[in-house]
């Protein structure tokens, strides 16, 4: 019995552990990306790159150990779509960009644990107060981290797809954590088909650019920051998302993913010279002990 409790605290502190380097990894967007704009390199070319690479460099890992990329045709999509949600969610918020400033579209976009919140109990599956009151806390710091001081321009369309990629991310995250289909598959397995998903749709968004296709990628500095993208901030942060969904549920993940913001506010300050305020200060305390208390109460939960 005390070998089994130790087991499960061991898998709960991965689970939290993964989640955090899902939130910080995702975070680290802003560092690759960035500069692959500033060069005038497409937004569907960038993502297609990103995805394509991740998916590469994955499925050639996985030979190199001789994990299997076999799954039958009714796994295969379900993993398709989860692809597509994740991608879907990526594409919404550059698109998003246009209407409304990122801040205000990052605050949206974090509605997603509230989403994922409500699709469990719609699921049955109810979320207990301290989720809630983490949720509700992390959600205040990340309105005082994102939300742009003075007068915001609030564009319908842009709200609307910003709320959408919240949307997506959130279905993602449940159907990886409630579907029995794909409960057997390996996190590397789901994250190569998800990936392959991914860049198969950005080549075909691709199509209607007016700019061509390799804009901007034509130095070593766009090649390592397409390389840095597709490693980082998708790669490790769709491999560790759907490890820490499936050990402490999406809920919890979600809360954690308060660390995206937060890591690209501070990327933002450190390395490109961004003010930051004593308001967004106060965000992220709010933010840490509101994951604080999570840990916390998860652990003692845990334990009795």
């Amino acid at each position: 019995m005390i070998q089994q409790n130790i087991r499960f605290r061991n898998s709960t502190a991965v689970g939290l552990l993964a989640g955090f380097a899902a939130g910080v990894s995702y975070g680290l967007n802003p560092l690759f990306g960035k500069p692959l704009l500033e060069a005038g390199v497409p937004v569907s070319t960038m993502l297609f790159f990103r995805y394509f690479i991740s998916a590469l460099i994955l499925g050639v890992w996985m030979l190199a150990r001789k994990e299997t990329l076999k799954v039958n045709a009714r796994e295969l999509r379900l993993l398709m779509l989860l692809g597509v949600l994740f991608a879907c969610s990526s594409i919404t918020l550059f698109e998003s960009y246009k209407f409304i400033p990122s801040g205000l579209a990052t605050t949206l976009v974090y509605l997603y644990p509230i989403f994922v919140s409500l699709i469990m109990i719609a699921l049955r599956k109810y979320p207990t107060w301290q989720s809630w009151l983490s949720i509700a806390a992390t959600t205040v710091g990340v309105v005082l981290l994102c939300l742009p001081q003075g007068s915001v321009k609030l564009h319908t369309g842009g709200m609307i797809l910003a709320a959408l990629s919240a949307l997506s991310y959130a279905l993602y995250l449940v159907i990886v954590n409630v579907s029995d289909r794909i409960r057997h598959i390996s996190e590397h397995t789901l994250t190569f088909y998800a990936l392959l998903t991914g860049s198969v749709l950005f080549l075909f968004t691709s199509i209607p650019e007016k700019a061509p296709f390799l804009t901007g990628c034509n130095s070593w500095a766009s090649a390592m920051n397409l390389f840095g993208l597709a490693i980082f901030p998708t790669m490790i942060s769709m491999l560790t998302l759907a490890l820490s969904t499936r050990i402490i549920g999406p809920v919890r993940t979600a809360v954690l993913g308060v660390f995206e913001p937060i890591t690209s506010i501070l990327i933002g300050t450190l390395l490109f010279k961004e003010v930051i305020t004593s308001r967004m200060l106060l965000g992220i305390g709010i933010c840490i002990a509101a994951l604080m208390f999570m840990v916390a109460t998860t652990s003692r939960r845990k334990q009795q």
